[in-house]
Order: C-alpha cells, then sequence, then structure tokens
C-alpha cells in the first residue's frame, strides 16, 4: 500500500485512445515530473507529456483525482493518449523511471476494498461488470455493485446481533430483572433469518446461470440430429455431421444470447450401449452434462427410424423434437414436437421455445442477492449454524455462540473479516488496470 503503481486500463494493441493509471502516494510528484504540473481535480486537461530527458511521448489528455475522493481512496490519476502500442510503451517506460510499479491484477480494486470504498462483494461485482458479455449479466452485476448483497446482508447482521443480545443477556444476567423469556424472543427471529438465509443459497444457482450461462443440452441416440440442430442454432458448421453413427464423442459447447442472457447449448455424444471405450466414455460425459443443465432437448428420429425410443428418464421442462419429420409419416402416438432443421418454422417455435425458458428460469425477479459459490458456502454455513442454535437440546450458551460464528460467516461476504489468502485469490481473478 505504500507503493505507487500504474498500469494500462485499457486493452493491448491499436487503438484511437488508451488510459494509463496510476494511485498511491508519488502520484502527483509523477505527474507533475511528466506534465509540468497538475491540472485541476476531475477536471481533464490538455498536457505535453515528456520523459526525464526531455524526449516527447505524446499530447495527452491527464486526470488528477486526489484522495480520498477518487476509485482507491488514495491520490489518483489517468492518462488518456494515443492508443498506438509505442505511445503506450514509452509512458509505461516513463513511469517506470521514476521508481513506480506495475500494478498487479486487481490490485486498483484490492485497495479501493482496503480503503473502505467498496465491500468485498461489491468488488466482485466490478469484476463481473468487466466480464459481462450480455444484458442479463450486466443487470446483474450492476445490482451487486450498488450495493445489493451488501444491503440485504447488513439487514442479516442486525437481526443477528438483536438476537445475539438477547441470549447474552439470559447467559450473562441470570439473576438480573428482565423481561421473562428473553432468551426465547430470539427464537422468531432466528427462525426467520435461518430461512431467508437458505432461500438466498437457494437462489444463488441462478445468478450462477446468469454469470457462467444457462446450460441446454442436446441429447438423444446416434444419428438423431443433434449436431445439425446445434449447427442450425449456432448459425455455423461447429460439429461434424456425418452418416456414420457415434461421430460425436466429446461435449461440443457453444455459447449462444437469448433473452439477452448467456446461454451454452451443448451437443453430446450419442446415448447407447456400446462396447466401444471411447465411445462409451463420451456416453458418460454426455449424462453428466445433461445432469447439471437447467434444460434439456431430447432428440428422437420419429420418421427415420423404424423403431424410435422415447428417453425413459425424461423430467418435467424437458422437450422433445420428433426430428427428420421432412422424411415423410412420422409413428402415431408419439410424445413430443415434430421438427425437421430444414423447417425454417420450426427451428423459429424452437428458438422461441428455448428463449422463453430462459427467460422465465433467470427473469422476471429481482437479480438475486448472492451470485457466487463462495456467497453459497457462506450463506449455507451461516444457515447451519442458525439451526443448530434453535435446536431444543442446545445449551443458551451454545446457542449464543452458534449465533456468532453466523455472523461471522455473514461478516465474510462482504470482507469484513477474511484471511489474506482468500482475497488474493479474489482479487487474482481480475484484469490488469482495474
Amino acid at each position: 500500500m505504500t507503493d505507487t503503481i500504474f498500469a494500462p486500463a485499457t486493452a493491448a494493441g491499436r487503438a484511437a485512445v488508451a488510459v494509463v493509471r496510476l494511485s498511491g502516494p508519488d502520484t502527483a510528484s509523477a505527474v507533475c515530473a511528466l506534465a509540468g504540473r497538475l491540472p485541476s481535480a476531475r477536471r481533464a486537461s490538455l498536457r505535453r507529456l515528456k520523459a526525464a530527458d526531455g524526449a516527447l511521448i505524446d499530447d495527452a489528455l491527464v486526470l488528477w483525482f486526489p484522495g480520498p475522493g477518487s476509485y482507491t481512496g488514495e491520490d489518483s490519476a489517468e492518462f488518456h493518449v494515443h492508443g498506438g502500442p509505442a505511445v503506450v510503451g514509452a509512458l509505461i517506460h516513463a513511469l517506470a523511471a521514476q521508481g513506480l510499479r506495475l500494478a498487479e491484477p486487481g490490485e486498483f480494486t484490492r485497495r479501493a476494498f482496503e480503503h473502505g470504498k467498496l465491500d468485498l462483494a461489491q468488488a466482485e461485482g466490478v469484476a463481473d461488470l468487466i466480464d459481462a458479455e450480455t444484458e442479463g449479466q450486466r443487470r446483474q452485476a450492476l445490482a451487486q455493485l450498488g450495493g445489493r448483497l451488501s444491503e440485504v446482508q447488513a439487514r442479516w447482521r442486525d437481526s443477528l446481533i438483536r438476537a445475539s443480545a438477547m441470549l447474552e443477556a439470559a447467559v450473562d444476567f441470570p439473576d438480573e430483572a428482565l423481561p421473562a423469556d428473553v432468551a426465547g424472543r430470539a427464537r422468531p427471529i432466528l427462525e426467520a433469518l435461518a430461512e431467508e438465509l437458505e432461500t438466498a443459497a437457494a437462489d444463488v444457482e441462478r445468478g450462477e446461470q446468469v454469470r457462467e450461462g444457462f446450460r441446454i443440452a442436446l441429447l438423444g441416440a446416434p444419428n438423431a440430429g443433434k449436431s445439425t440442430l446445434l449447427n442450425v442454432l449456432a448459425k455455423r458448421e461447429a460439429a461434424i455431421v456425418s452418416a456414420t453413427p457415434g461421430t460425436t464423442r466429446d461435449i461440443i459447447e457453444v455459447p449462444m444470447v437469448l433473452g439477452g442472457y448467456k446461454v451454452i447449448i451443448a451437443d453430446t455424444a450419442g446415448l447407447r450401449k456400446t462396447d466401444d471405450e471411447i465411445e462409451a466414455e463420451g456416453v458418460r460425459r454426455a449424462e453428466a452434462w445433461a445432469a447439471t443443465a437447467g434444460l434439456r432437448v431430447w432428440l428422437v428420429d420419429g420418421y427415420g427410424d423404424p423403431e424410435p425410443e422415447i428417453p425413459a428418464s425424461l423430467r418435467p421442462g424437458d422437450i422433445v423434437l420428433l426430428t427428420k419429420r421432412d422424411l415423410g409419416e412420422g409413428q402415431d402416438g408419439l410424445p413430443g414436437e415434430p421438427f425437421t432443421t430444414k423447417s425454417p418454422n420450426d427451428v423459429a417455435w424452437l428458438e422461441r421455445s428455448l428463449t422463453q425458458t430462459v427467460v422465465e428460469a433467470l427473469a422476471g425477479r429481482e437479480p438475486p442477492a448472492a451470485t457466487r459459490l463462495r456467497h453459497r458456502e457462506l450463506l449455507t454455513e451461516a444457515a447451519t449454524r442458525l439451526r443448530h442454535a434453535l435446536a431444543e437440546d442446545n445449551a443458551l450458551e451454545l446457542a449464543a455462540e452458534d449465533v456468532r460464528l453466523a455472523a461471522r460467516s455473514l461478516d465474510r461476504i462482504t470482507g469484513r473479516i477474511d484471511p489474506e489468502a482468500v482475497l488474493g485469490r479474489i482479487f487474482a481473478t481480475f484484469c490488469i488496470g482495474k
């Protein structure tokens, strides 16, 4: 925290403009050394940047953000220069010559966290916003950056403090003139909070699906048309299509955007019993991928196969397509939708159906408060502590300790208490310059 750091804040390569940012105690002197003097705070000023030997680097816009009124909470600055790699390289060389250090990944946001400008949940929202590829991801990241999880966590923590005070009073002052059954008054607070924490932990899956992508598995017997359908949906040749059964051996994943949400559609190996070791492994992987999919689309050859098999492992919400409708008359009584990839109407109907399923699963409600596996683990840990505290056979002293431990778990969500190793792992996932 005593070093002054710098890093390009824009992606490497040729561009119209590149931004290099600085933060730390020597920021002001570094700006003066390059630009001659400090500009007015938070106002862009045109300056001619020169190296220590007087060589011209570039004409740039310089912005000065004195701490604590900056992103990091310390003195910061930005140089907006022309985006050629040579210009950026010369500026970086000039900054390094002054003894400044290139920032580690996420170090600017880490400093914002250390100076109390952001809590840990909001910092994770910054990372999610940078990585956002879809409208759904953007909305969710903005909600977290705006403090949605932090606000909910603060309310949970206040409830725990109230309940803890009641339990502690009953433990520490048993002979005082306290209201009757003061400890019992904590029970409804803890019961309601435990239920709310369990609900929030369960909703993390929805947040992860928004961040990572809603998974759709294409399943069926060999030559049912899975690879053809994947190519049609992807609008490119993503998978090899062949009349030879068992061509697809591994999972072929294609990211798409449906209804403003990221979706991952997977072509899988044809499901059948086989003695071929490689194909059998492909079937095992297909079944494993399908088990975690948010939606499964089963393809059944209802027109070319004289004995089509309807999958026995259907679950509510699965879509069954009776493929190859263009081949002629199919068998009567088969459950599923007649379908062919050669019909634009059939493909459009399927795209609408997939989009509707994705939107219904991920939208229609507020963005989930918790969105990461780390959040779910801590929420589950806190809820488990509260359930233990509510156990009928639990001593009052132990119940009070369980409530304290639940509060510690919630504090770790926003980083009030967290091991250095955990913080290092989280901020290491950021890009350099943020």
